[in-house]
């Protein structure tokens, strides 16, 4: 059989299948083996559709309607006058507006193919006889795959070893409905896709129980791969936020046009030449229209995503940088988001007695501590449980696998079980894997009785109230006797206490069989009548800094909440040490409140105890209908619905499944609950640097159209206030690298003091657009006023009829620089420090005045741009009356912020 090629892996048996692989299922195939095939059959990859070429991308972005008003001009320009300078120009702002917005695209998509890189996945696979993670990338034909629920299919493979397994195939055949998969050989070797119960395939989904799978197809080479063009490829919608820029840039651009009709039509009333007019209204249109606006947005929104990314969080849609800003409830896990998922056994209560267990972490050092007098008694069935119910391996202090399992292995450990020489001894015969819906493990194992008949031992681990309702015994020492009631009240008792203290509980229980059951309901049935082993207290501290970051969720107007399978005693202590506060219901109790009574109680509770999947999403939609805008964590396959419903799905990096990363919006690499509150706080930064140039384009547009209003209705200056030239280098600064430097501001220190931002919250909301329509009339009037009154001001050179437009054009640049300053906070101070956080808007400003000293004082650039040279005194008098707009916006800022505090 040759690897690649997998059209009769389901007829042929098991252990034919994995000699025509060349493999040893115990073992997997060798690095050497590995590099050989990978050389051989590629990467595990679909083949993504080809990019799109520079030229066409260049060929797209000069066919943008607003480009081609741009081009237009140019034309019209160049027939009009017959003249090179305008024309050239126009063109040159049309070659710098594509340059930015290819290098904005191009960045952008290699920031967003960045965050795909890292959120490639891993998968859990069996090389050199050992149990190691690698991407999903490297597989190659051969290799020995390790599933559970939960896990996505990397690979096309037959699956080799099996315990309850079910896979959802929906991606691949349609069918709605999980289908069971065995390790049986099957008889046609034409059946189709959907009744091959002992095939999986690539990117269909397991649902419940585990599997090894050895793979037979990888990448081009899978079912999937093989209808891969059919599928395409993800989407590249427009988020709302861009829709609502496009949606303010036709606008804008309409009235451009409409301005620059009017001004045209009062300097025909006046007598001015066509020509000339023409000339004037295409520049104003060329500086009024704002085409660098949309690209400015998506280039600020994938350069957020990066940010995002360095911080830990992967953003799989550009639409969740904005929402994050808006984030109003945030209800996480809590184990290993909330706390450290460095779990350790540290309570003891086996054999009537109560034991505390030192140690820390994975190491194997630790000893059994008791408060009494009594010797310590027969643990060792207990612990040889602890060892074989069990997935997880620990090696020299580091977990592959479950870290509450690997808590269970180091206990083992400490109690004196050899846990490698246990499982070789005792191997696994069968399953029944954790599932949330009946909440234990159970292994079956072969064993021989101290008379030494041969018989079945199945090990249970799981939920202490769940198993306890299936016991019927309780170990006491190296005897089992009946379990009395009082013996129950007892155990319940010590979990309580348990919990009380913070602790995690699992009980460990077991049972002697027969014979092996025959299937798998058969297993799981044989769960009962069990004795109870042990409970053990499990602890997991909370991550350091989460209080902090609760600390700061609140103070941002965003409540917590806790949602755990824990029990509600352990969760209540945990979530009272974080500071998380609110009322604390149980699942049970969420199931006896009615959906009205939930809405008006959701946004007060706390913490959410012993919850099913179910839970969530009901919890979620009760927020959402209040009006909240929730984050939701979750790492389960259980909890991919609860994902989806959120607005913002947050999937766990580290221990989250495939399924729930898929679900997600959201991947957080390091599964840190403070990592969710820097991407709010991100979130909320990006969509302020977006706001700080659509405010700092709106304002310089503005000003524009007034003071051409102005002009042409008094007749200042010939209604013709600036030549096309001058207008056109306004135009560059408002577009180039001084506006772009914005979308890179930093996140200002006390954005995480203000409220969410409201989800549907216009743009050019009425205080924002007061603010616009102030700054713009001031900028206006001064230059009008600078315009009108320089001769009169400056009499030495009013016989220069350059002077006054030289003057009010380096006014206006400078209006530009201080608005530029301005915008940087919406109530902040530009005389602080946070004004010289931006490194790049500074090294751009600096650039703009340089030119501009450039344009006024170098004779072949005054020739170009009808400028004279200034005075000194000239100079500081355009930089003072510039300043009037930051006198205007810090006495505004000052009302604001005594408003705020």
């Amino acid at each position: 059989m040759t690897a690649n090629t997998p059209d009769d892996v389901h007829t042929a048996t098991a252990q034919d299948l994995l000699a025509s692989l060349g493999v040893d299922v115990d073992r997997g195939l060798s690095d050497t083996e590995v590099s050989r095939r990978r050389a051989e059959y590629g990467e595990n990859v679909l083949q993504e559709e080809a990019g799109e070429s520079a030229l066409r991308k260049i060929i797209r972005l000069l066919a943008d309607k607003m480009t081609l008003v741009l081009v237009v001009a140019a034309a019209i320009s160049a027939l009009v006058s017959k003249e090179w300078e305008t024309p050239v120009v126009i063109l040159a702002v049309i070659t710098l507006n594509t340059v930015l917005n290819y290098v904005q695209e191009t960045r952008a998509e290699d920031s967003l193919q960045a965050l795909r890189d890292m959120s490639v996945s891993q998968s859990r696979v069996r090389r050199d006889g050992r149990e190691q993670l690698v991407p999903r990338t490297e597989l190659v034909p051969g290799d020995i795959v390790l599933l559970e629920a939960g896990d996505a299919v990397p690979a096309d493979g037959r699956v080799v070893d099996a315990a309850r397994l079910q896979v959802a195939e929906s991606a691949l055949t349609g069918e709605s409905q999980p289908v069971d998969k065995t390790v049986d050989a099957l008889d046609d070797p034409d059946l189709p896709i959907g009744d091959r119960t002992n095939t999986l395939f690539m990117n269909t989904e397991v649902t419940r129980g585990r599997a090894a799978m050895a793979v037979t197809g990888t990448g081009m080479n899978t079912q999937i791969g093989a209808i891969a063009t059919l599928l395409g490829t993800a989407g590249t919608d427009k988020t709302p936020l861009q829709r609502r820029i496009d949606q303010l840039a036709t606008l804008l651009t309409g009235i451009a046009l409409v301005v620059v009709l009017i001004v045209f039509a009062l300097g025909l009333a006046r007598g001015e030449s066509w020509s000339d007019l023409l000339l004037t209204a295409v520049s104003l249109a060329v500086a009024t229209i704002p085409e660098g606006l949309t690209a400015v947005v998506a280039f600020t929104l994938a350069m957020g995503a990066s940010r995002l990314a360095k911080r830990g969080a992967i953003v799989k849609q550009l639409a969740a940088v904005e929402t994050l800003g808006s984030t109003t409830q945030i209800a996480t896990d809590k184990t290993g988001t909330l706390t450290l998922n460095e779990m350790t056994v540290q309570r003891l209560e086996a054999a009537g007695q109560s034991f505390r267990v030192t140690g820390e972490g994975y190491s194997t050092d630790g000893h059994f501590l008791s408060d009494g007098e009594l010797p310590f008694p027969d643990l060792r069935r207990g612990f040889l449980a602890m060892a074989l119910c069990n997935d997880a391996s620990v090696r020299d202090a580091a977990l592959v696998g479950d870290p509450t399992e690997g808590a269970l292995v180091v206990l083992a450990e400490k109690g004196g079980i050899d846990v490698q020489g246990a499982r070789k001894s005792h191997p696994r015969l069968a399953e029944v894997p954790f599932d949330s819906e009946y909440k234990f493990m159970a292994t079956f194992h072969a064993t021989r009785t101290p008379e030494g008949v041969d018989r079945i031992r199945c090990y249970a681990k799981g939920a202490a109230g769940v198993l306890l309702t299936r016991a019927t015994r309780l170990r006491e020492g190296d005897t089992d006797r009946l379990m009395t009631d009082a013996d129950r009240t007892t155990i319940l008792t010590a979990v309580d206490d348990l919990a009380r203290d913070g602790l995690r509980t699992l009980m460990i229980a077991g049972r002697t069989l027969d014979a092996l059951p025959e299937d798998a309901q058969a297993l799981q049935d044989a769960v009962d009548d069990l004795t109870v082993y042990a409970v053990v207290g499990i602890v997991d501290p909370p991550r350091p800094e989460a209080r902090d970051a609760i600390e700061i969720a609140h103070s941002a107007g965003i409540e917590v909440h806790m949602i755990t399978g824990d029990h509600l005693t352990t969760a209540s202590a945990i979530a009272g040490d974080l500071g998380i506060v609110g009322d604390a219901l149980s699942g049970a109790d969420l199931d006896r409140i009615e959906s009205e009574a939930l809405r008006s109680r959701a946004e007060h509770l706390g913490v959410l105890a012993r919850v099913a999947p179910e839970h969530k999403i009901r919890y979620v939609e009760a927020l959402q209908a209040e009006g909240h805008i929730v984050a939701m964590t979750g790492d389960g396959v259980n909890d991919a619905p609860a994902l989806k419903q959120a607005d913002i799905g947050i999937a766990m990096g580290i221990t989250g499944t495939d399924v729930s990363k898929g679900a997600a919006k959201m991947i957080l690499t390091d599964d840190n609950f403070a990592t969710i509150v820097a991407a709010v706080r991100e979130g909320r930064g990006i969509y302020a640097n977006i706001l700080k140039f659509v405010k700092f384009q709106l304002t310089t547009a503005w000003g524009f159209v007034l003071i051409f209003l102005t002009a042409g209705v008094f007749g200042i200056a010939g209604g013709a206030p600036f030549t096309a030239l001058q207008i056109l280098w306004v135009n560059i600064i408002m577009d180039g690298p001084p506006a772009l430097a914005l979308g890179v501001d930093p996140t200002n220190p006390d954005i995480m003091k203000d409220k969410p931002r409201p989800p549907d919250e216009r743009l050019l909301t009425r205080n924002r657009l007061l603010r616009i329509l102030t700054l713009g009339v001031a900028m206006a009037t001064g230059t009008i006023l600078v315009l009108q009154f320089a001769d009169d001001v400056f009499p030495e050179s009013a016989d220069n009829p350059l002077f006054a437009t030289t003057l009010a054009f380096t006014t206006f640049v400078f209006y530009q620089v201080f608005n530029l300053l301005n915008v940087r906070s919406d109530r902040g101070s530009i005389f602080s420090m946070q004004t010289f956080t931006n490194h790049t808007i500074w090294v751009a400003l600096a650039g703009v005045v340089v030119l501009h000293v450039a344009v006024v004082n170098v004779a072949f650039l005054q020739d170009l741009f009808d400028t004279t040279s200034l005075t000194a005194s000239q100079w500081l008098f355009a930089i003072a009356v510039a300043s009037s707009i930051v006198v205007i916006e810090e006495i505004r800022k000052a009302v604001v912020r005594a408003v705020w505090k």
